[in-house]
């Protein structure tokens, strides 16, 4: 089996999404589960997690329509309004009936402060969401954001987390590995933190001339540093197809993990981990 724990949706008539305005990539229109279909087959892709592409309670609502009439869908990674904590415990009342939602994620690297998590209401917001066992995924572009994670962790030891894309690890310079690496070695120490290998061909900055061997030092340093039982897949599309098709994707992925792990280990990276993290079979 394989998770795909990073899928994004987006439908201009469902929902607002400002990071698009003005975006002249092949980013900027409607992308439907359905355009995967047969991708996702190839890829042997068995079971996917949406998550948010807008922090709109619209876009969430529209992911857990689509989870409900899409049989390999297992898990949404939704919104909630974390500034306002009376509003954010609605949520989490209003969706923990939903099988579906399993999962929070804010876009922080929109924030101009790195220290968004910081604030006093997020804080307060982010601790129910660990009352509630919900995990909350980080997207964080820059070292600060990962110094502003750790800062989460010891005023909210109980959260789970997980970095999305390995919080873009200087795989365009060909760092090894800097800051990235002395912070995300950091928060390996601490066991509520995960790290979701994801979004690599793009972080790469070399169009679709990436290969495994391109991400695979990062990929290594994840893997030693959080283990084999801390870390995940993601395909991110469609901001992977900036950097090559999904089945591409998926095919760079494959080789690397099987170069790298046993058997058992694979299993765990590419499905168990993601199913005991965002709660789904």
């Amino acid at each position: 089996m394989l998770a795909d724990t990073h899928v994004h949706i987006w439908d201009f008539s469902k929902a607002s999404y400002s990071w698009l305005d003005g975006n002249t990539s092949i980013l900027n229109r409607t992308y439907s589960i359905d355009e995967i279909a047969a991708e996702r087959q190839t890829a042997v892709v068995t079971h996917g997690v949406l998550v948010q592409a807008a922090n709109n309670t619209q876009d969430t609502d529209w992911m857990l329509h689509v989870a409900a009439h899409t049989n390999w869908i297992a898990a949404v990674v939704g919104w909630v309004p974390l500034t306002n904590p009376d509003a954010t415990a609605n949520a989490l009342e209003h969706y923990k009936s939903n099988p579906y939602f399993k999962g929070v994620r804010h876009l922080i690297h929109d924030e101009p402060d790195a220290q968004w998590l910081l604030q006093p209401t997020v804080l307060e917001s982010l601790q129910l969401l660990a009352d509630a066992g919900i995990p909350y995924d980080v997207v964080g572009i820059l070292p600060a954001h990962i110094r502003t994670a750790l800062q989460v962790a010891e005023k909210v030891p109980q959260l789970k987390m997980i970095f999305d894309h390995l919080n873009q690890p200087p795989i365009a310079t060909a760092d090894r590995f800097g800051e990235w690496g002395e912070l995300m070695q950091e928060a390996a120490q601490h066991p509520n933190f995960y790290a979701k290998i994801s979004g690599l061909g793009t972080t790469a900055q070399a169009g679709n001339a990436w290969t495994n061997a391109t991400i695979e030092p990062y990929v290594s340093f994840a893997l030693q540093a959080f283990g084999v039982q801390r870390c995940m897949l993601g395909g991110d599309w469609p901001v992977s197809l900036l950097a090559g098709s999904y089945t591409y994707s998926w095919q760079q992925y494959h080789k690397l993990l099987q170069s790298l792990l046993t058997p058992e280990e694979q299993h765990m990276v590419k499905y168990a981990n993601a199913a005991d993290f965002y709660q789904f079979q």
